[in-house]
């Protein structure tokens, strides 16, 4: 079965604002996040991709169009399942704020049990995009064959939803994974059960430096914004 490439959209303006973007239109890569677009396709040079799937969201657009028009060949197929979780009432509000949430805890230590108010649950949004996944694995193993590599770019929560998907842990664990803004992770998926070969790659150290503000403990809703 092939290998399954996914690219964290790059940092946007929400994660510089930390503002839970959810699907809020018109969210854009900020300066930095414009930066990692670009530098996409380098770090991809050795790996023959197949296909590309993406969020419909605008900042997952923008961080794929470097890497598609450095590889005319490909085109971006659009799969709103593995679009961003939908934060109904959340979206659009200051993460500071939504800490004093009493969802917040159940987000952040029982997140199997969370819906967000007007919008869908953690289990429905993980559900959806497991299902893209497998489907994708199906037909890009169909169309190129068992040894194929194909790309999706998504968001933080998706992206750490199906990594917890793929090593058999319960959505309740999900937050214990972190990816960074552009970071890379790949799963290669078997007959039998699929490898986790690579975790939030972002091609440099830099986001292990210690921060100026000590961490919370709590795992950013969204994903966070990434290394300063």
């Amino acid at each position: 079965m092939p290998t399954l490439i996914l690219v964290r959209h790059g940092r946007s303006t929400a994660n510089t604002s930390a503002v839970l973007a959810g699907r809020t239109p018109g969210v854009a890569l900020d300066e930095r996040g414009a930066a990692q677009a670009a530098a996409l396709p380098g770090r991809l040079a050795s790996l023959p991709i197949a296909e590309v799937v993406t969020s419909p969201l605008q900042r997952c657009q923008e961080t794929l169009r470097p890497l598609l028009d450095a590889r005319p060949g490909l085109r971006a197929h659009t799969d709103e399942r593995i679009g961003e979780c939908d934060y109904g009432d959340w979206s659009g509000r200051k993460l500071a704020e939504l800490m004093d949430e009493p969802l917040m805890e159940v987000v952040q230590t029982h997140p199997s049990a969370a819906a967000f108010p007007g919008g869908e649950s953690l289990r429905a949004m993980q559900t959806r995009a497991a299902e893209a996944v497998r489907e994708w694995n199906a037909r890009v193993e169909r169309d190129h064959g068992a040894d194929a590599v194909y790309l999706m770019c998504s968001h933080g929560d998706i992206i750490k939803s199906l990594v917890a998907d793929a090593l058999g842990l319960h959505l309740d664990l999900f937050q214990r994974i972190s990816v960074e803004p552009c970071s890379v992770t790949a799963i290669r998926y078997t007959r039998l059960r699929p490898f986790l070969v690579r975790l939030g790659d972002t091609g440099d150290l830099a986001s292990l430096a210690p921060r100026e503000e000590p961490p919370t403990g709590h795992a950013p809703v969204g994903g966070g914004a990434g290394a300063p």
